[in-house]
C-alpha cells in the first residue's frame, strides 16, 4: 500500500524541518554555522530572519575575516527590509570600518541613498532632506570619477526642488495671510536659492502680484517706490516668459499698476504747481 502525502502538506512538514533547523542554529549554532545560514537567508530573500543571525555575529567576528562581509550584509539586510535609517547608519560605518575595500564606495553612496529615500515629502519637516544633500554631495567630492555621480546629481537635484516646493508654499501662506512683504522676501529668497526650479515661471507672476498688492496697500510716501517695483517685476517675468500661461492677468496687473503710477505722478505735478504758486500769492 502506497502512502500518499498531498504536496501542501509536504510543503508544511518541509518548512517545519527548515525552521528546526534554523531555531537550531540561532539558539545553539557555531559562529561558522551562523554565518553560512545567514548567508543563505539572505540569498533566499529572508532578510529578517538572516540579521537575527548577522546581529550575534556582528560584534563577535570584529577580528576575523568575514567581519568585512557581515558588516556589508547587515547594512543591506536594513535596506532590503526599507529601514533606511539603520540602513543608512550601517552603509556609513562599512565605510568607515573599512575604507579601502572595493565595496566602499558603493557603501558610501548606497549610505546617501538611504537618507535620500528617507527625505520626507515636501510639507514635513526637511531635517532629513538636508542630511541627505549632504551626504551626497559629500560622495560626489569624494568619489569625483564614480560612475555613481551623475544618479548622484540626480537625487540631489530632486532633493533641491523639493526644497524649492516647501519655500514656495510658505510664500503661498504669506500672500493668502496678506503679508505681501514677507511673501516678495520669501519668493525672492527662492529664485535666489533654487534658480533651476520648475515653478519659476508662476514664482516671478506671483512676485507681480506681491508687489502690486504691496503698493496698493502701502501709505503715499511708499507706493511710487512699490508699484515702480511691480512694473520691474513684470518686465523681468515678460522677458523670462513672453508666452506665459500667466499673461493675460500679468498684463492686467500692468495696466492697472501703470495706471496706480500715472495717477501718482499726477498728484505729484499737481503738489509741484501748487507749491510754485504759494510764493506768488504770498508776494500779492
Amino acid at each position: 500500500m502506497k502512502l500518499r502525502i498531498s504536496v501542501p502538506l509536504l510543503l508544511i512538514l518541509l518548512l517545519s524541518l527548515g525552521s528546526c533547523s534554523y531555531q537550531k542554529i540561532l539558539k545553539s549554532g557555531s559562529m561558522d554555522e551562523k554565518y553560512d545560514q545567514a548567508m543563505k537567508l539572505y540569498h533566499q530573500k529572508d532578510y529578517s530572519r538572516a540579521l537575527q543571525l548577522f546581529d550575534q555575529l556582528i560584534n563577535v567576528v570584529r577580528a576575523t575575516d568575514k567581519s568585512q562581509r557581515i558588516y556589508y550584509y547587515y547594512a543591506y539586510c536594513y535596506f532590503n527590509q526599507r529601514d533606511f535609517t539603520l540602513g543608512a547608519y550601517y552603509f556609513k560605518r562599512y565605510t568607515s570600518s573599512f575604507p579601502n575595500t572595493p565595496e566602499a564606495e558603493e557603501c558610501a553612496y548606497m549610505s546617501a541613498y538611504c537618507l535620500f529615500m528617507n527625505s520626507p515629502t515636501f510639507t514635513l519637516d526637511q531635517t532629513n532632506t538636508y542630511e541627505a544633500l549632504k551626504e551626497l554631495q559629500l560622495f560626489t567630492n569624494t568619489y569625483p570619477t564614480s560612475k555613481r555621480v551623475p544618479e548622484c546629481n540626480d537625487l540631489i537635484d530632486k532633493l533641491r526642488e523639493k526644497l524649492a516646493s516647501k519655500d514656495l508654499r510658505i510664500g503661498k501662506l504669506y500672500y493668502r495671510m496678506e503679508d505681501f512683504s514677507a511673501a516678495i522676501m520669501c519668493f525672492n529668497n527662492l529664485l535666489k536659492e533654487y534658480p533651476e526650479t520648475k515653478d519659476k515661471e508662476e514664482i516671478l507672476f506671483l512676485t507681480i502680484k506681491s508687489y502690486y498688492k504691496y503698493a496698493k496697500e502701502s501709505i503715499e510716501d511708499k507706493k511710487k517706490d512699490r508699484h515702480s517695483k511691480t512694473l520691474q517685476a513684470y518686465n523681468e517675468f515678460i522677458q523670462q516668459y513672453p508666452e506665459s500661461k500667466f499673461l493675460l492677468e500679468a498684463n492686467d496687473l500692468k495696466a492697472r499698476n501703470q495706471k496706480e503710477l500715472d495717477a501718482l505722478y499726477a498728484r505729484e505735478q499737481l503738489k509741484l504747481i501748487q507749491l510754485n504758486q504759494e510764493p506768488n500769492k504770498a508776494k500779492q
